[in-house]
């Protein structure tokens, strides 16, 4: 069986957004530059909430900007 995982866009739409700030991002969504950082990175998954959030804030859809990958 392959192993499925959650991947993001969050770097990618930071810079593509006026190379948006973690912190800037993490004041929007109401978490700190640190949980960016982490979600970014793919060592933090984000709760369904803040990925709403973050996904709002670029005017994606979840999928956009979480896509999952089998």
């Amino acid at each position: 069986m392959s192993e499925s995982r959650l991947t993001n866009q969050v770097k990618v739409l930071r810079f593509l957004t006026g190379e948006m700030t973690q912190s800037e991002l993490g004041r929007k969504v109401g978490v700190t530059r640190q949980t960016i950082a982490a979600i970014e990175a793919g060592k933090y998954s984000p709760t369904l909430e803040t990925a709403y959030r973050i996904a709002d804030v670029f005017g994606k859809s979840i999928e956009e900007v979480f896509p999952w990958e089998r």
